[in-house]
């Protein structure tokens, strides 16, 4: 897909306070003068025999521990080959220890886009993902890797937190419209010059920072790279009528990347949805689109009391609605039953292969029916913080 520069806006006019500007990005680097520190090359060498130990024909390991040693003493960092990046990008998911979804850590696509650092090449780059990534409706896991971070050279970062997300903002009058969690970021995007819509599910522009000292630029993504799925019931027509919608690709874009000791801040991924996600979570929470109350009402259901259960009956249903549109729509997504078996899979493949797998509890759960899925009913091996490479929250 060709981004449309046609689309690109300017940055913010220098008497623009943004949260994103080189006054509010300083504090973040403040514990590093200068920018990024030099490689740990303790980190290195144990990536790198990791590697060499889980293909054990990627050649000869000492002498690549010798080539990383000397290009860290010289330059502060190293370059992975090709082969390493892509290694490094799929063990990082299949060490996220919040992630259900890890069966198919190997099938990641990995795209090395470490040369693009301008801002109109990454958000170029970034619709290209979602074209890619959405496949017409048959999702893929993708990850694009863009610039590391050298010493005292801080890379690019997406200010957004997905490539695709909702605008939020609270009216005079104090209502939501939109996401709320999109708050801050649709603040962001209104100060740099982005005209907001009183519409529920109006796309945020993607924006890119190129430096600390860098106000971002900001884009609209192109027309047809944003996939979305209109949300309809199987036996309720009333349902459609709501107006409701959900986009298809949840990629993630504020996560760094860290596989020995570099780090990647700008390396956005996806894998596909589970239904609980979109339907439990995001329209359902009251801190979200809290549509609980409308299905239920829509339902005829009574909510005098909450001894009712009417928060449960409508979150099911909205939950039916959301798993049915999908499969109508030929868009990939998994029921929370059947990831719950998947993710037991998994574990058993990994314990076969002499690994563990570190897994958060409150978040491998499902948050619909969780007693339900076999995947309540155990302990896991305990969260490493440490645990490398991973996906890892951005400072800054």
């Amino acid at each position: 897909m060709v981004f449309s520069l046609i689309r690109r806006r300017a940055s913010a006019p220098a008497g623009v306070a943004c949260p994103h500007s080189a006054a509010a990005a300083a504090p973040a680097l403040a514990s590093v003068p200068g920018g990024p520190e030099r490689v740990d090359r303790r980190q290195a060498e144990e990536f790198v025999r990791q590697f060499h130990d889980e293909y054990p024909g990627a050649g000869a390991v000492d002498a690549r521990v010798r080539e990383v040693r000397a290009e860290i003493a010289r330059t502060g960092t190293y370059e992975h080959t090709p082969e390493e990046l892509s290694f490094g990008a799929r063990v990082a998911w299949r060490n996220a220890a919040r992630c259900i979804g890890r069966l198919y850590w190997n099938s990641l696509v990995v795209r090395d886009l470490r040369g693009v650092s301008s801002a109109d090449g990454i958000a170029a780059a970034c619709a290209e993902h979602l074209a890619l990534a959405g496949n017409g409706g048959r999702i893929r896991p993708v990850l694009t890797v863009f610039a590391p971070d050298r010493p005292g050279r801080p890379a690019p970062r997406i200010v957004n937190d997905q490539l695709v997300r909702y605008a939020g903002h609270r009216t005079p009058a104090g209502r939501w419209v939109g996401d709320p969690r999109a708050a801050a970021t649709t603040a962001v995007a209104r100060e740099l010059g982005w005209k907001r819509e009183e519409e529920p599910f109006q796309v945020l522009p993607l924006m890119v920072r190129e430096r600390p000292d860098a106000r971002p630029e900001w884009y609209e993504l192109p027309d047809g790279a944003v996939h979305e799925v209109a949300l309809r019931h199987p036996e309720h027509a009333w349902f459609a009528g709501l107006g409701l919608r959900w986009y298809a690709v949840p990629a993630i874009s504020d996560m760094v990347l860290e596989i020995g000791g570099v780090r990647y801040p700008a390396a956005p991924f996806n894998g596909w949805y589970m239904g609980t996600e979109i339907g439990a979570r995001n329209l359902a929470d009251a801190d979200r689109y809290d549509l609980l109350p409308l299905v239920a009402e829509k339902l005829g259901l009574d909510r005098s009391s909450e001894r009712t259960l009417w928060r449960d009956r409508a979150l099911v249903e909205l939950n039916v609605a959301v798993l049915h549109s999908f499969q109508e729509d030929g868009v990939t997504m998994a029921d929370h039953h059947t990831e719950s078996e998947r993710f037991l899979r998994h574990i058993a493949r990994e314990r076969r292969h002499g690994r563990p797998t570190p897994a958060d509890w409150s978040w491998i759960v499902p948050p619909l029916s969780g007693s339900a899925t076999p995947v309540f009913h155990r302990y896991y091996d305990p969260v490493d913080p440490a645990l490398r490479p991973a996906f890892v929250p951005r400072q800054g």
